[in-house]
């Protein structure tokens, strides 16, 4: 199960699907951090920004290379 969504997570599909996920959590957190004031959710945030980060470039790079996989 796990290499069915790795295998699918690196289409570009995938990438997108991962990308505006991460995004939107990341929000999500942000948003708790200002309010709460938490470090523990400042820190949540900045890993799925980072995550979000990571995909959306991956994402362009898939756009830009085409069909090359390496």
């Amino acid at each position: 199960m796990f290499n069915r969504l790795d295998k699918w997570h690196q289409t570009k599909l995938g990438l997108l699907v991962f990308a505006l996920l991460e995004l939107a959590l990341a929000y999500g957190f942000v948003s708790l951090s200002i309010d709460r004031g938490n470090l523990f959710w400042y820190l949540l945030t900045l890993i799925f920004l980072v995550g979000f980060l990571q995909n959306l470039i991956k994402l362009i790079g898939k756009l830009f290379n085409g069909r090359r996989t390496n």
